[in-house]
Parts: structure tokens; C-alpha cells; sequence
């Protein structure tokens, strides 16, 4: 004791520390006052300094609690994760599926800064149109000169949202051809990840020129690409090229050098060559598919390891990712401030989800990834307070813990509608019976808590006369009194609920389940 309060004894990093035992009224301010107030530092560091100056049981537990449910440490430092497994795209022939999208560069002579990039899903084809801009005319005038006159209408044209790709002119297109036009959730590359993957390579490739090559990169383009597709994939095992034509291209090198294929050389006749040629491809048909399949398997394993998933359903609060920020934006929060609900999920096999935030508006539609499940933060809902209240802390204990009346769901404490004291004072239950036989409730109160030692303990610990008249309960008063603490036993942290009482209101706080 020092001057009428009680402190603790013990020992952190081998120094001697005397910890304030704090009273639950105050202990919101202090965590407020040691994490909010100094930068919403993590919990080992917010443990430091709490545990250097106070103590209460089950401190680390409400640390640990406090931070998990701080909104500004949610909205700042959650960082994106694997949250929805993979979803592989199949296809079992060429031009079935068809992926587009823009790659922009340094601008080149005769100003081009953009080139777009179309790849066929199940051999891997790709070529690369350079383009002034990107702008929907220029985008369907080289889809349609530079791919579709020369290997067909696809089946399926894959794109992300760009307005280029989802303009009047590409649907128009569509439409008179037949083709079923698809797109991948904003924000999210990885619904069109042979293209984006192209990107990279197609990248590499122009890296490597010389500076004045560079320079007039467009130039080279054409060549580069080339030799890409007549590598061989290391999905399918056999180059892109050769999917598509069903023979391997001659190269500059065997131009350069008269070199021929003697498997070609020997086709004497168009019958003979069209039947070689309709099994060759065939059989690289069934080998490539097979082998997409297997890398895609593979790949889909290695993914999934480190995919933590929290299945969402219609009705779920969440916060959306903060994405397109432009300029600078490392102090800007990660999540949204407002928080979105669950309207409807547009296809089960994918993990993609229709949202609207809760004060209504538009719906959006967005990948599991870019979804944060809103749990952790308590609703304003969940406090039920009474009229002519205001809001209490949430370390509040109930005096009968799980005890119910007969007929209700809750148990509650009721106050006597003629009681006069205004007095406002906290009950605190506590888990373990008086067990000290010698020693009588109000003699043991007397000796572990003597008036004088902190107007805390003056105002928890009452007779029971004084109880009796203003509050009714099922316990005794020897519940009220803390007992001195076994070391032999773990103990488990504190409730976490309860109510706080005062002469003329009562406010009950309802956990979410």
C-alpha cells in the first residue's frame, strides 16, 4: 500500500516494478491512453508499457482484444491475404478463349506508347499490336485487322473492365460475331493471368535491346513474339506455334541457312498432309491438355497453402480494399472506412461477390481477396442502452454471471424503484467462493481492504445491508470479495460482459455471437 492504494509487486526483465492494480472503470482510458494515444503500437509493445505501470487480471487477454478490435489498426495494417482458393480456366481447343489487354510503354518513334496483347488460352498464341492509344475505336480496328481476319472469331473474348475493352464498339463487335464477351472483377489481374503473364515475358524481351534500340521499340516487336511462340510452353510442352498450325516455323536462321524438316519434305500429296496433319495435332491436342491440366493442379496446390479462407455469406458486414489511389498513398488506410453487406453471390463455383455498402447506393462486384469480414469491431448496435443514458465501458462483470431467471432469456440486476441513492457504483462477480473459514466475509473484507485504502474498494465492497435495499440478487456478499490468487493454477481471463449499474438506469451489453 502507498497512500491508500494498492500497487503490485513483481519482477520484469529482472527489475523490480511496483504495477498500479487498476480498477475496471479506469482501464479503457488507460489502454486509449497507451495504444490510441501513441501511434496504435502492436500488442507486445502496448504490453510493455502497461505492464511496467499497472496490473489487473486478464490484462494481456483485454490487450489482445483491444487491438484486434481497434478500427484504426484494422483499417491501416490489415494487409491483403489469400483469402479464396484458386480457380483454374479450362479450355480444350484453340480460339475457344481469347485474352486482351493493354501494355504501355515508354513512347516509342512514331508515337506509340501502348501495345496490345492478345493470347489464346489453350496453346498459349500470342501476338502484340503496337498502338498510338488506347482508346475503343483503335482497340477493335487492331483486334479485328491484326487477329481476328487472320486466325478467326473466338469463341470467348476475355478482358479485364477497361472502358476501351467494355465501349459501344467491342460489344458491337461481339454481338454481330457471335462472340461471348467475359471480364475479370476490378482490381483483381489474376482473373486474366495468361495475358498479364505474357506481359511479364514480352517485358524481359524488350529489356534486353540495346539503348538506341529501345528507343524504337515497336520495331522489334513482331520478332520477339515470334520467337515466343515458337518456343516450347512449359505448360503444354509444345510451342504455341505449333498448336495453332500444327508444324514448327522456320526461323530466320534456317532461311539463313537452307535448313528444311525432312517429316515435311515427305509430303507428297494434300491428302497425305492433311491426314499427318490432323493427328499430329490431335495427339498434341490431348498431350497440351493433359499436360495444362497437371501444371494447373500443381500450381493450384502451391497457391492454396497459404490461403487462409473465411467463406462469406449473403448478409456479412465487410470492408472493401482501397484500390486506384492515385499519387502518393503509403499513410492512406488500406480498407474502406464505410462498410459494405453482402447482397448476393453471382456464382458459387467462384469466389466473387456482389456488395453494397450499408447506407445503400450502387452494388459492386468483387473478388474475395479484396474483402475484409467485418467482425472484429463491435456495432453500436450491440450496446442496448435506455433512455437518458450515455455509453459505458465494456469491462463489466454481472453479479449473478450465467445465473437466469425463471422464464427469461438474459439475466439482469433490477434496482427498487424507491431507492434514493444517485450513488453510482460497479459489482464485480468473481468466479471463486470465499474460502478462508476463519476469517468471516466482512472481517476478511475489513483485512484485505481497509477504507482508507482507495475509493475503488470503497464503493465495490458493501455490506449487505446496504445492498439489500437497492439491489436484489441470489449471491452473498462473500462473492463480491476477491480471493488471494493460487499459483498452482492457470488462470482463465476474467468475463468479459456484464453490467454496469447505477441508482437510476442500467445499460447491458449484448456480446455478438
Amino acid at each position: 500500500m502507498k497512500d491508500g492504494i494498492l500497487y503490485r509487486s513483481t519482477t520484469l526483465d529482472g527489475e523490480e516494478v511496483h504495477q498500479l492494480v487498476l480498477p475496471t472503470l479506469h482501464q479503457s482510458i488507460v489502454l486509449k491512453s497507451l495504444h490510441d494515444d501513441l501511434g496504435h503500437q502492436g500488442k507486445d509493445r502496448t504490453l510493455f508499457l502497461l505492464r511496467s505501470r499497472f496490473y489487473w487480471p486478464g490484462l494481456e487477454t483485454d490487450v489482445d482484444a483491444y487491438i484486434r478490435q481497434c478500427g484504426r489498426c484494422i483499417r491501416q495494417k490489415t494487409h491483403e491475404k489469400r483469402s479464396a482458393e484458386l480457380v483454374n480456366i479450362c479450355t480444350s481447343q484453340p480460339m475457344k478463349l481469347v485474352c486482351i489487354d493493354f501494355l504501355s510503354l515508354e513512347r516509342s518513334k512514331g508515337g506509340y506508347e501502348d501495345i496490345l496483347v492478345i493470347t489464346d488460352h489453350f496453346t498459349r498464341y500470342a501476338q502484340a499490336i503496337p498502338c498510338r492509344n488506347q482508346s475503343a475505336k483503335v482497340t477493335a480496328k487492331a483486334l479485328f485487322e491484326n487477329f481476328i481476319v487472320h486466325y478467326g472469331f473466338p469463341a470467348k473474348l476475355h478482358s479485364d473492365q477497361g472502358r476501351n475493352f467494355e465501349g459501344k464498339i467491342i460489344k458491337e463487335l461481339c454481338r454481330i460475331a457471335g462472340i461471348q464477351k467475359s471480364r475479370t472483377t476490378p482490381y483483381h489481374p489474376m482473373g486474366n493471368g495468361q495475358v498479364e503473364r505474357f506481359n511479364q515475358t514480352l517485358l524481359k524481351m524488350l529489356g534486353t535491346l540495346e539503348d538506341e534500340e529501345k528507343s524504337d521499340w515497336k520495331s522489334y516487336v513482331a520478332p520477339l513474339v515470334h520467337a515466343y511462340n515458337a518456343t516450347r510452353h512449359d505448360s503444354t510442352k509444345f510451342s504455341p506455334y505449333y498448336l495453332m498450325f500444327g508444324r514448327h516455323p522456320r526461323l530466320a536462321i534456317d532461311a539463313y541457312l537452307g535448313l528444311y524438316s525432312e517429316k515435311e519434305s515427305d509430303n507428297r500429296d494434300r491428302v497425305s498432309y492433311a491426314s499427318k496433319l490432323n493427328k499430329r495435332l490431335k495427339y498434341a491436342y490431348k498431350v497440351a491438355a493433359a499436360e495444362a491440366e497437371k501444371n494447373a493442379s500443381r500450381y493450384k496446390c502451391h497457391y492454396d497453402l497459404k490461403v487462409r479462407e473465411a467463406t462469406l455469406a449473403v448478409g456479412d458486414k465487410v470492408l472493401v480494399r482501397n484500390v486506384g489511389l492515385r499519387g502518393k498513398n503509403k499513410l492512406a488506410d488500406k480498407w474502406s472506412k464505410e462498410v459494405y453487406v453482402v447482397i448476393s453471390i453471382p456464382n458459387s463455383d467462384i469466389p466473387v461477390y456482389r456488395v453494397q455498402k450499408e447506407t445503400g447506393g450502387p452494388t459492386r462486384t468483387l473478388h474475395r481477396n479484396l474483402l475484409l469480414p467485418f467482425t472484429a469491431i463491435p456495432k453500436a448496435s450491440d450496446l442496448q442502452v435506455s433512455d437518458d443514458t450515455q455509453t459505458v465501458p465494456l469491462k463489466t462483470r454481472s453479479l449473478r454471471g450465467k445465473q437466469k431467471h425463471e422464464g427469461a432469456e438474459t439475466d439482469h440486476i433490477s434496482e427498487s424503484e424507491d431507492s434514493e441513492s444517485d450513488e453510482e457504483f460497479y459489482i464485480q462477480h468473481f468466479r471463486k467462493p470465499f474460502r478462508n473459514s476463519s476469517l468471516s466475509p466482512t472481517a476478511h473484507a475489513s483485512q484485505n481492504c481497509p477504507s482508507s485504502h482507495s475509493t475503488f474498494f470503497q464503493t465495490v465492497l458493501r455490506p449487505e445491508t446496504d445492498l439489500s435495499s437497492g439491489i436484489t440478487y441470489s449471491g452473498s456478499v462473500s462473492d463480491l470479495i476477491p480471493q488471494p490468487r493460487r499459483t498452482t493454477r492457470t488462470r482463465r481471463p476474467p468475463d468479459r460482459y456484464g453490467e454496469w449499474i447505477t441508482a437510476n438506469r442500467v445499460v447491458t451489453f449484448i456480446p455478438q455471437k
